[in-house]
């Protein structure tokens, strides 16, 4: 990767990426793609080129690509699941047009791609526990439905195009740096807020719930090695499973009180996200990417939970 595409720079993972990408890839030009109203702010501004960037514009991104030499395009435009079931039409406009944008851009320029998918390409029929790499994906979320053809139509302009796409499923992120905003695990960010200010915390997914979570950390360092990975070792593409830990709410929140022993919660079960969480994995099973790529994740939940706690204090200043 030399010079980069970040579309949705400014959502949960792109602000991270886009800056871990300036940081450590030396010589790199990382363009900021943006929507109006989503402006980049300081250091996302200041570091590096920025673009306005909506992925139902051809020519707009067809611009970019030439302008910058774009050899590499992280497609992180999408509404997050909860968001997504109140405006299905919406989602499908920008997780599946947009995308086709992207890949036909990406056929005549000879770009690669990352397209993220989630464990919300998974369904109700998915075996829960160790859910394998390959297996029945029937999503009940217009979310989960647009993930899977996200999967399906990136591998299909792979075998049929030679399109360089590549990506993995993420599952719920956990981040100090951008909130969330519309996603079924969203709980597991917002509860370390309640507990650093010393608020009550309502919590929208019911006890006994299990999801496969991740630091943010570990998300972007996924992003990042999946395009480094040799080809000739690649038998899957779009999209690898990556796991890190699994947990259901009360295990969190017991973990939090060890080191802040006043966390208070009560349980008020959103039908929507529930019904969404009860359809998605307890935990995958993340062979293939360890073997295909060694992956390999660095953060449990014991160790994240002491550096969100860290980094939020610091950040809203509550030493």
């Amino acid at each position: 990767m030399k010079n980069v595409l970040v579309i949705g720079s400014t959502g949960q993972i792109g602000s991270e990426l886009t800056m871990k990408i300036r940081r450590e890839i030396p010589g790199s030009t990382v363009v900021a793609g943006f929507v109006p109203g989503a402006e980049p702010k300081g250091e996302l501004l200041e570091t590096g080129p920025s673009e306005i960037a909506n992925v139902c514009d051809a020519k707009q991104l067809a611009a970019i690509v030439d302008k910058y030499q774009i050899d590499t395009i992280y497609n992180l435009a999408a509404l997050l699941s909860a968001t997504a079931e109140k405006k299905p039409l919406l989602a499908w406009d920008i997780q599946m047009n947009g995308l086709l944008n992207i890949l036909e851009i990406a056929r005549e320029k000879g770009c690669a791609v990352f397209t993220p998918s989630s464990i919300g390409s998974f369904g109700p029929s998915t075996p829960h526990v160790n859910t394998p790499q390959d297996t029945i994906q029937r999503p009940t979320s217009i979310y989960g439905v647009t993930k899977v053809a996200t999967e399906l139509l990136s591998d299909y302009y792979f075998h049929k195009y030679g399109v360089d796409t590549r990506s993995v499923r993420f599952p719920g992120l956990i981040s100090y740096k951008t909130l969330p905003g519309g996603g079924t695990t969203d709980y597991a960010v917002e509860v370390y807020y309640s507990a650093v200010k010393g608020e009550e915390f309502v919590c929208p997914i019911g006890a006994g719930t299990y999801m496969d979570m991740m630091y943010m950390p570990d998300a972007l360092k996924a992003a990042v090695d999946i395009m480094y990975a040799d080809p000739s070792r690649l038998v899957h593409r779009n999209s690898f499973n990556i796991a890190s830990m699994s947990f259901e709410p009360e295990t969190l929140f017991e973990c939090i009180r060890k080191e802040i022993p006043s966390l208070k919660v009560r349980y008020e079960v959103d039908p929507v996200r529930q019904a969404i969480a009860d359809s998605w994995p307890d935990c995958m099973d993340d062979s293939c990417a360890r073997s295909e790529w060694d992956w390999k994740p660095s953060f449990d939940m014991e160790s994240m939970t002491k550096d969100m706690i860290l980094h939020l204090r610091e950040k809203l200043d509550l030493k």
